[in-house]
């Protein structure tokens, strides 16, 4: 007997149906419950697989998952709920599609120097990769099978990639992080999701924006989310192709953090887009009054659009909204008419946690970090990512109980301390009411590009989000140095932003994952080096006298300076010196955000050569420095 065939026995002995029970509105699953179970360990990663996104075969007899860090394609046979096959990949999995006529995957391999990988489903093997940006996150096939298009992260464009060739043809411009993308069915329009927001932060908008690529006319255009939007991480287009949906975090960083109730400093949205007329429609609150829905990740209709769906990585849970009933409340509220108490018009409904009240289901999964989602029939499956598994529930609106089961992928296995850290940094629910996760403000453990108001150094002076890489070997933490180490930081961070008390042991296992982050290469290197260009600009680096304060391996010296940027509205002058490992990732620049780029920093913003040696540079000069410090 075949090792799959021994596990399956296993798991189907303990398979179980969990009957869910309604309470306040909301239908709370059952504990973990196995349904069946395949082999594969991802052993050089800790043996996870960290299941991310997925899709269903053509005629709804199978799902193709991809194992994000266990380098697979788990093939399920949604029939016996049995991990069928395992497909190797050569990268760490990230988006999937599926071809029109159900013969080929295409998954990209998310690396610097990225690939669509060529899946031949009747042979289950990788028959070609197809080259295109730094870390391709995302993909989708055109209706006709002739075109994907590929988000590359890094690159901050989409790569347009001709099947029949297998050669990229062109790209287009995105904004800033595009990492979910999504197709209407007559394939005008590409929709995709920029994770972050772009420019600088000190003023008084400041979101992600989501770009639409019309086809027929060779455009890409862009249009800007509601003030506060970060962290967009799904999209999709409705059946009919009139709509678009993308999920974010919406930051209320305008106002100070001394509470988290009621979504006062993060709440979980759905931005609504009209795209014939090009523009955002609302902004549509995923959370209730006292209870927040941390994390929206991904987002998908039903084939006949009635429903809506999005998992929450934070809060483990799946919404399922009419979407009907969701169109005709934002109808009425954009013709003046009163919604509820709180949405009498279209400006208020971003603010309306009740919105939603009545037309939609709150289920809690069985297992934890639910993110991709694929719909068949009246059966949602959510990858639940921390837990090697897949949800299985029951969505028909007739069912008030609907059943909630788990496959699992591979056998239970321990958390390691740098893996418990991971799931606690994205965990919604250690926080009061569950509104936000670390994560919320720290997409990936770097930064959301707003500015926070903390109570760390007093009220009225916010300061931009820094990326939590190389924190703990980087002292002192926070911008103006408030916090001796990365470690009190973590722990403050959980007791006066998450609003919680918590053991100690999950701070630590949280100082273990961050320790663990490791920079991503720059992709201004040529062929990881340097270019040219940054060979000269390292130069002008040390002459400009930057190397004086950015010096070592971790470009810091540790200590603050006054480089005539201040003072903060409390008089704060002095700002700790960063890191310039991976710069190129973390605009805005400057304590407040206020530099969009680094030329900003060095010319703008340095009036006094303060901040480097730069006002008598050439343009040569200053273009090659500036190159420099974006290829650290």
């Amino acid at each position: 007997m075949s090792k799959h065939a021994v596990l399956s026995l296993l798991c189907v002995g303990m398979i179980a149906l969990a009957v869910c029970s309604l309470h306040q509105g909301e239908v709370n699953a059952g504990p973990v419950q196995a349904v069946a179970a395949g082999t594969i360990a991802a052993a050089d990663n800790g043996g996870y697989l960290s299941p991310r996104d997925m899709v269903a075969a053509r005629d709804g007899k199978q799902l193709y998952v991809v194992e994000h860090t266990g380098r697979h394609v788990a093939v399920v046979d949604l029939a016996d709920g049995m991990v069928a096959s395992e497909i190797p990949l050569p990268d760490d999995g990230g988006g999937v599609a599926i071809s029109p006529d159900g013969g080929r995957l295409y998954v990209t391999g998310e690396a610097p120097r990225g690939r669509v990988h060529v899946i031949d489903l009747k042979t289950a093997k990788v028959t070609g990769s197809i080259e295109v940006g730094h870390t391709p996150s995302a993909v989708a096939v055109s209706p006709n099978g002739k075109t994907l298009y590929v988000c590359n992260r890094f690159n901050n464009d989409v790569s347009v990639v001709d099947v029949a060739s297998g050669r990229q043809t062109r790209r287009f411009p995105a904004v800033r992080d595009p990492v979910a993308i999504a197709i209407s069915p007559d394939g005008r329009y590409v929709v995709v999701g920029n994770q972050l927001p772009s420019g600088p932060t000190n003023g008084p908008y400041a979101a992600a924006a989501i770009t639409i690529i019309d086809t027929a006319a060779g455009k890409a255009s862009n249009i800007g989310l509601h003030d506060g939007a970060t962290g967009v991480r799904g999209v999709c287009v409705s059946p009919d192709g009139r709509f678009a949906y993308a999920t974010h975090v919406l930051g209320r960083y305008h106002l100070p953090t001394t509470m988290v109730e009621r979504g006062w400093m993060c709440s979980n949205a759905l931005a609504v887009i009209d795209l014939r007329a090009g523009k955002l429609v609302n902004t549509v609150l995923l959370d209730a009054v006292d209870f927040g829905a941390a994390n929206p990740w991904s987002v998908a209709c039903t084939a006949d659009g009635k429903l809506l769906c999005v998992t929450h990585a934070g809060s483990h849970e799946v919404n399922v909204i009419d979407r009907v009933a969701m169109h005709a409340r934002l109808d009425q509220a954009a013709a003046g008419v009163s919604v509820n108490a709180v949405s009498a018009s279209a400006d208020n409904v971003p603010n309306d946690l009740g919105f939603l009240a009545g037309i939609r289901r709150r289920i809690k999964l069985t297992g934890k970090g639910p993110r991709g989602l694929a719909i068949v029939g009246r059966t949602l499956y959510a990858a639940q990512y921390f837990s090697d598994s897949l949800a299985v529930v029951d969505i028909d609106p007739s069912n008030r109980y609907p059943k909630c089961e788990t496959i699992l992928l591979c056998p239970p296995k321990p958390m390691t301390s740098r893996r418990l850290g991971e799931l606690c940094f994205h965990d919604g629910t250690l926080c009061l009411q569950q509104w936000q996760s670390c994560s919320s403000c720290h997409p990936g453990a770097r930064m959301d590009g707003l500015n926070w108001d903390l109570l760390n150094d007093g009220i009225g002076n916010p300061k931009n989000a820094k990326s939590m890489l190389l924190a703990h070997r980087t002292p002192p933490s926070m911008i103006s140095g408030i916090r001796a180490k990365a470690e009190v930081a973590v722990r403050a961070g959980v007791r006066f932003i998450q609003f919680a008390h918590r053991p100690e042991a999950e701070a630590k296992a949280i100082d273990a994952y961050l320790k663990s982050l490791t920079p991503v290469p720059s992709p201004h290197l040529v062929a990881g080096k340097l270019s040219p260009a940054a060979k000269r600009g390292e130069v002008v680096f040390r002459s400009a006298g930057c190397a004086s304060c950015h010096s070592g391996k971790l470009a810091t010296d540790l200590r603050s300076y006054d480089v005539g940027n201040g003072p903060d509205q409390l008089g704060i002058k002095e700002f700790d010196t960063p890191t310039l490992v991976e710069t190129w990732r973390t605009a805005p620049y400057l304590y407040d955000g206020r530099a969009a780029t680094v030329t900003d920093v060095l010319t703008r913003f340095n009036k006094s050569d303060r901040h480097g040696a730069t006002s008598d540079l050439t343009a040569r000069q200053l273009s090659d420095l500036v190159e420099y410090v974006l290829s650290r």
